[in-house]
Parts: structure tokens; C-alpha cells; sequence
């Protein structure tokens, strides 16, 4: 039986004031040659303000936070906002868990925290010549004092049609203990894979960049398995040539590698 990680933990002198951020992207391609409007309007009406509302106030249950505010709105001609501001539920201490284990998966705004936050914008965009459309969404949970970001990951992960995740965990600050001392991080991590439940880790190749000593933690993931059926709007892999269903997957590709490696790449 593997035992659990040990958690770090001492007596704090006042309130915990370590700022701990997660910041990521998640990217959704898509190939619409001749529909790319109606990809943006179908992507759009989606992700539409009151379903990103309901899925941050999820992650505010996830994570064991108060929402004490929310603002939203949606964008002409596309694209939405939600922010919420939120506190540490004040008995949910002893189920918070910082623990380098996965949070829960989805079962099937913005928002305000009491010096916390959470928020969610969408960016839909496509290209006109090559039929490539991507849809970004970015999301920032940021908490001060005990409650973690971190638990909500895979439900953040699961609650996107996700083929491109770029995340970034920062602990900022410090808090003293009851003799003075300064304490940098409360809790232990090695990464940000060990938040990641096994099936997603599964699914996705991925790359990290740490910096220790910083509090600095990076991990991006590109989605293996291509169908490219999955990857069509309004369009089928049967009504393509095997020419035609070549250079479509070909840029569908270099799109994903050029968002992964974060540089553009020559055609191949």
C-alpha cells in the first residue's frame, strides 16, 4: 500500500498570507473551411457567460471557497468574461487538502473571493484562408491563505474540449509560524502532474519547466490520439479526398504544435 504524502504543517502567527495562483490556457482547434462563422457562433453560444458561471462556481466548491461576488458579461461579436471574488469557507478546513493528488472530475464568471478570485475569458478566433478556427479559454484561480487552486484541475480540464493545456502554478509571498519564522510555500510539489488524474495524463503528452527555488511550476499538454473526424465542423472525413484530408491534417497539426511549442513552425 503506497502511503499518502506528508502535508507540511506548523502553528502560523495570524493569517495565512501566501498567494497561490493557477494560471492556464486551454485550446480547442478546429478545421471549418466554408463554416468558420458558424464554428465561432456554435463555440460562442457554448461557452456563453452563464455556463462559465456555473462552472466557476464549481471549482469554488472543488477548492472549499465562499463566493462573495460575480460579474459576467458576454461580447459582441464574440466571447465572454466571468470573474468572482471568494473567501475560505470557514469550517472547511479539515476537508482542504493540498496533497500531491488529483481533484475530483465534472459528474457527467467572474466571481469575487475575500482577497481571492476567479476568472474566466474566452477568445474565439479563426483564420480566413486556411480554415483553422481556435478557441481559447483563460483561466486564473488565484487564492490567498490556506485553500489550493490546484484540486480543481481536473475538472477544469474535463469541463473544456480540451487538445492544448498550458498551466502555470506560482506560490507568492510567505507567512510565519508562531516563532518568527517565514515560511515560502505550505505545501509540498513536485509538479503539477501529480494533480492530474491517470486517464488524463494517459491522454496527453506533456512537458514541464520548473523553477524551485522560485515557487515557479509549468506544465503543458497536447492532446495524442488524433481523429481527425473530431476535428471537423459540419464536415466529414468520408466526403474528403485523401489529398484534401491530408493538408487538412497537416495544418490542423502544425496549429497544435505551433500553440504547444509557442513558435511558429515552416510548412511541412
Amino acid at each position: 500500500m503506497s502511503k499518502k504524502p506528508k502535508q507540511i504543517k506548523f502553528k502560523l502567527e495570524g493569517f495565512n498570507n501566501l498567494t497561490k495562483t493557477l494560471s492556464f490556457n486551454i485550446y480547442d482547434i478546429c478545421y471549418a473551411k466554408t463554416e468558420q462563422q458558424a464554428y465561432i457562433e456554435y463555440i460562442d453560444d457554448a461557452y456563453r457567460a452563464e455556463r462559465l458561471t456555473e462552472i466557476l462556481s464549481n471549482v469554488a466548491e472543488i477548492i472549499g471557497a465562499n463566493i462573495l461576488n460575480i460579474a459576467r458579461q458576454d461580447y459582441e461579436p464574440q466571447g465572454a468574461s466571468v470573474t468572482m471574488l471568494i473567501s475560505e469557507e470557514s469550517l472547511a478546513f479539515e476537508r482542504l487538502s493540498n496533497a500531491q493528488a488529483p481533484g475530483p472530475l465534472p459528474d457527467a464568471i467572474v466571481a469575487h473571493l475575500d482577497k481571492s478570485h476567479l476568472t474566466v475569458h474566452t477568445y474565439p478566433e479563426s483564420h480566413p484562408d486556411n480554415g483553422i478556427s481556435t478557441f481559447r479559454a483563460d483561466i486564473d484561480v488565484s487564492t490567498c491563505g490556506r485553500i489550493s487552486p490546484l484540486k480543481a484541475l481536473n475538472y477544469l480540464i474535463h469541463s473544456f474540449d480540451s487538445d492544448i493545456v498550458i498551466m502555470d502554478y506560482r506560490v507568492r509571498g510567505f507567512t510565519r509560524d508562531k516563532t518568527g519564522r517565514k515560511h515560502y510555500i505550505d505545501h509540498k510539489i513536485n509538479s503539477i502532474q501529480n494533480y492530474l488524474a491517470k486517464d488524463t495524463k494517459a491522454r496527453y503528452q506533456m512537458i514541464d519547466v520548473n523553477v524551485y527555488q522560485e515557487k515557479i511550476f509549468h506544465t503543458k499538454m497536447m492532446l495524442k490520439a488524433f481523429d481527425l473526424d473530431n476535428y471537423l465542423f459540419e464536415l466529414q472525413v468520408s466526403d474528403l479526398s485523401s489529398l484534401k484530408r491530408d493538408k487538412i491534417e497537416k495544418r490542423l497539426r502544425r496549429e497544435m504544435m505551433e500553440i504547444f511549442y509557442a513558435q511558429n513552425i515552416p510548412n511541412f
